[in-house]
């Protein structure tokens, strides 16, 4: 390689950005479903506790 497009390569940040953009997406994937398992295990319980409520 020569001298003058590895300057360029190591000077090239577009890569950075969407490395960073996919570690963020994967961050706020990550919480959402560890906060909807513990939602919909809430959820769950509601409905059984209203089916059992409605039921004769």
């Amino acid at each position: 390689m020569t001298p003058k497009l590895l300057k360029s390569f190591l000077a090239d940040r577009t890569g950075a950005t969407a490395v960073e953009y996919g570690l963020l997406v994967s961050l706020i994937a990550v919480g959402l479903l560890a906060g909807l398992s513990n939602f919909s295990e809430a959820l769950k319980d509601m409905l059984n506790m209203i089916a059992g409520k409605v039921e004769p």
